[in-house]
């Protein structure tokens, strides 16, 4: 399992956890802090604007003050959305095409 994080220019950040290892909210955090460190070096002094699913590891209140404190803002995710997935559109559309 693994987490992927991308815009419009590029992917950002890809991390992998290792076999067994499952996400909570401390995990998710320390992948945040990957991700900040990752924008500040790729995309420096631009506005972070997170979507992420309802996973109990995004919606945990220590995430969600985490990322407060970053300055980051999120954009609501409907639950039960998969249709609204960016990756159904973007990084998947040429293997659609193929299909």
């Amino acid at each position: 399992m693994g987490s992927i994080f991308w815009d419009a220019e590029d992917c950002i950040l890809v991390e992998f956890l290792e076999p067994g290892q499952t996400i909570n909210a401390a995990r998710y955090i320390q992948t945040l802090f990957k991700l900040r460190r990752a924008l500040s070096e790729k995309r420096p002094g631009k506005k972070i604007i997170l979507q992420h699913d309802n996973a109990r590891p995004h919606t945990a209140r220590v995430t969600v003050e985490k990322i407060r404190t970053f300055g980051w803002e999120t954009l609501p995710h409907l639950p039960y959305s998969p249709d609204l997935a960016p990756s159904d559109y973007h990084l998947f559309g040429s293997v659609k095409e193929q299909l």
